[in-house]
């Protein structure tokens, strides 16, 4: 048995649902999918199904505290989610509690339920705006919710942004307001995120079921499931998103009448991962245009209208250089896929070093991708490009997909994979797995287990590499993990033989 207290451990406090869709009961089956140990505290009892509430009974301000204190003491939450509080003394006490509390809040703002009837009422509604808002770090509303908060109606999905903001004015300090009550887009359901710095649209399949009890509950259960389980809050957001899009999947298949969504275990499946765009996403859908074993069945209505072609298969064995003088060395031995990745030259000496290595990978039929440079890789016919995230935000997107290149762009992150997944590059590169020397990393490196998962989600849409810290004794279970190509720069430059070490990666990428 798991030693609970060596678990991530996160709280719930909010009401009981009788039904077992909802509140207490769809917190700990989240908490359970994504490994975490859930405790919880009971605000209100409620008798209720999938049709509606018929009775609630709130906790007594003596027993809420009498709960929290004991979990305080020997089972401290990283983060603790909010859900229906009951009563306005529930909300002060809560806020009260939070005042001294250091981990992550995240408040789904139960004001009704999905069924209409009120589950606070007006004077816990306004302790709720004064004293507890100003404590949470990630509120969650829904469209019915926000128009409460805010005391005035959306129109629409145009209406948004301007209500996160107004949001954040009450003191929380980053809102993700929920599309379920909003018209679509293209079929996407879409929510929106903002914490006055950073602001993006997370864009999902929409499915339509009558089995929808619970979802609120859950989404902001599991975002505080991926929050205890260490991931930054824009992966936590993507996670919870893939969370209640594979439960409502999975519902939409079971009939009948009305129920609550599924939770079926850790989101793994691509056709569930959300699309991240700075703008609301409004284009037409379209298809990937990747050639894989298993074609994607979604729609992505993304925010370009950029086609990348493919990368004519797996990338294989994929150094990555930094002189023209690497790529005569390796070339000749059989390598296919190469990248250059130039610093610290004139423009007069990069555009001379590019033209010639855009040479030399035609005579010998091989895919090389420019680091960065992606003017001058469009100028000398480069196969394609490779880009970080921070250069998206830079670079004529499409001007590369006008000239036919490929794009290659680095993740480190679910955010960063949902950014991608928004662009559709020809292939994408996952990192760093181990850690790595020859380049500064802000993100932690991933592992083998996190790769696995990676794969596994985005295989069946993108061609894959693994990158950071992959040497010549680690490419194997690097390779296992099914990506497909190891990108490599140390362990094939700083060999004592690099001859050798080429001709056996190659070996070991063409038997798998």
């Amino acid at each position: 048995m798991p030693d609970i207290k060596k678990m991530p451990i996160a709280w719930t406090i909010a009401g009981s649902d009788s039904g077992g869709g909802a509140g207490i009961q769809a917190d700990l089956a989240t908490f359970r999918d994504f490994g975490v140990h859930g405790c919880s505290v009971i605000t209100a009892l409620t008798a209720q199904n999938s049709f509606a509430v018929g009775y609630i009974e709130p906790t007594s301000r003596k027993a809420l505290a009498a709960q929290i204190n004991a979990l305080d003491c020997d089972l401290p939450a990283r983060a603790i989610k909010l859900g229906m509080l009951a009563s306005a003394s529930i909300v002060e006490s809560v806020a009260k509690y939070l005042a001294e509390y250091r981990g992550f809040v995240v408040c789904d703002p139960v004001l009704t339920s999905s069924s209409g009837a009120s589950l606070l009422d007006g004077d816990g509604r306004k302790i709720l705006r004064e004293k507890l808002l100003p404590r949470v770090d990630l509120l969650t509303p829904n469209r019915d919710e926000v128009e409460a908060l805010l005391e005035r109606p959306l129109s629409g999905l145009g209406d948004v942004e301007q209500a996160a903001i107004d949001l954040l004015a009450l003191g929380v300090r980053a809102v993700l307001i929920t599309g379920g009550h909003f018209e679509t887009e293209n079929n996407r359901r879409l929510d929106y995120f903002s914490d006055g710095t950073d602001s993006f649209w997370l864009a999902g399949t929409n499915i339509e079921t009558i089995h929808s009890h619970g979802t609120g509950c859950t989404l902001s259960t599991a975002i505080a499931a991926g929050i205890a389980r260490g991931y930054a809050l824009p992966d936590a957001l993507v996670l919870a998103k893939m969370y209640v899009t594979q439960g409502l999947r999975n519902a939409l298949q079971i009939g009948g009448g009305p129920g609550a969504v599924l939770h079926l275990g850790w989101p793994e499946q691509f056709d569930d991962f959300p699309i991240l765009s700075r703008q609301l996403p409004r284009q037409s859908p379209r298809q990937s245009p990747q050639e894989s074993p298993q074609e994607p069945t979604q729609e992505l209505a993304v925010s370009t209208a950029l086609v990348f072609p493919s990368c004519d298969g797996e990338l294989g064995l994929y150094p990555v250089v930094d002189s023209v003088e690497w790529i005569e060395r390796l070339l000749p031995l059989g390598v296919k896929t190469i990248q250059l990745r130039v610093k610290d030259k004139t423009a007069e000496q990069l555009d001379a070093a590019i033209a010639q290595a855009v040479a030399i990978s035609r005579q010998h039929a091989a895919r090389l991708f420019i680091n960065d440079h992606w003017q001058l890789a469009i100028k000398h016919g480069a196969y394609g490009v490779h880009l970080g995230q921070e250069d998206l935000d830079t670079a004529d997107l499409a001007a590369i997909a006008a000239a036919g290149l490929r794009l290659g762009i680095s993740n480190h992150s679910y955010y960063e994979l949902a950014r991608a997944h928004g662009i559709q590059p020809s292939y994408l590169a996952l990192g760093p797995i181990f850690p790595t020397q020859t380049k500064v990393m802000k993100f932690r490196d991933q592992g083998i287990e996190q790769l696995s998962r990676w794969a596994k989600l985005l295989k069946p849409g993108y061609t894959l590499t693994a990158i950071g810290g992959i040497t010549q004794e680690r490419a194997r279970v690097v390779l296992a993990a099914g990506v497909g190509s190891c990108a490599m720069v140390s362990a094939i430059t700083q060999a004592n033989s690099y001859h050798a070490v080429v001709q056996d990666l190659l070996a070991l990428h063409q038997t798998g």
